[in-house]
């Protein structure tokens, strides 16, 4: 049997790092919303008893250090299913991005594997088996605006969005999440008001959407990639509503309200920044091809 899912990127309207747990670990409170750039994540099963990745991405590992093979074999694992899998991604979102690519296409591989063992499992109960793999996999098990709390796995979803789209631009940097989280302890962080954001959202208000967008872990990330700040600053120039980083970085999006005005900064930014896409919110749970 197979099936084909579509795995969102993700975007951190609202990122805030309350404060780090005895143990290490990241207390987080943000806001996400999932866009129409999407992977493409095929999963069929096969006879033998191995999990193999494919894909047409050079960057991406096709063996344990995968997300989407660590969800499967997890899922196979604690459902005590004897099965092979062939799982295939196409990429399309930016590896190393802050977009969350890699959870999206794990998220999309338990969702699959749901449907074809017939497991029956809620999104809840997938969540927190998501939740063993990376702490952004629970919210994109959900594919939803959704307020994430904990340590990823409390997902409370949201309102949708009101009509915005959305202009990505990623410099040509990768990040690592886990070492800008080592630096978090050693760094004064600001706190972005989420709580205005849930109101804006929850209002639909877009003005108090766009100015309430904030994300802590950017003062870290910029230090050591200036082309943030310039590209944020870039965006706004040509007429985006507000700009942030996504996640970790390194990606900056603007906030448009009307489908025109994006692609006219979308068309000014691609001239400094070779990877820039244009996406509307927000691809809903259950993105079966």
């Amino acid at each position: 049997m197979k099936m084909i899912m579509r795995a969102p990127a993700k975007l951190n309207l609202g990122l805030d790092v309350p404060f780090i747990h005895a143990d290490g670990t990241i207390e987080w409170r943000m806001v996400m919303t999932s866009i129409g750039l999407s992977d493409h994540v095929q999963v069929a099963t096969q006879n033998s008893r191995s999990i193999t990745i494919r894909s047409d991405s050079g960057f991406l590992p096709n063996d344990k250090r995968n997300l989407a093979y660590q969800a499967a074999h997890l899922f196979l694992q604690q459902m005590n299913i004897k099965s092979g899998l062939d799982i295939v991604i196409e990429k399309n979102i930016p590896v190393a991005a802050g977009l969350g690519g890699g959870s999206s296409d794990a998220a999309a591989v338990l969702r699959a594997l749901n449907c074809i063992f017939e497991t029956n499992l809620s999104l809840a109960e997938l969540a927190r088996l998501g939740l063993h793999v990376d702490s952004d996999v629970p919210y994109c098990v959900y594919s939803r605006t959704a307020l994430v709390s904990g340590r990823g796995e409390v997902v409370t979803p949201l309102n949708k969005l009101p009509k915005m789209w959305f202009v990505l631009a990623k410099p040509n940097v990768s990040v690592s999440t886990p070492k800008i989280l080592k630096r978090l302890a050693h760094t004064e962080i600001t706190h972005p008001n989420i709580d205005a954001l849930l109101m804006g959202i929850e209002s639909a208000n877009y003005d108090k959407i766009t100015e309430n967008i904030g994300n802590s872990l950017e003062v870290i990330t910029a230090a050591s990639h200036p082309q943030i700040a310039t590209l944020k600053r870039r965006l706004i120039e040509y007429g985006a509503d507000g700009s942030e980083m996504s996640g970790s970085g390194p990606t900056v999006f603007g906030i448009c309200r009307t489908e025109s005005r994006a692609h006219r900064v979308y068309n000014s930014i691609s001239g400094f920044c070779n990877e820039a896409y244009i996406a509307q919110p927000e691809c809903e749970t259950d993105p079966v091809i």
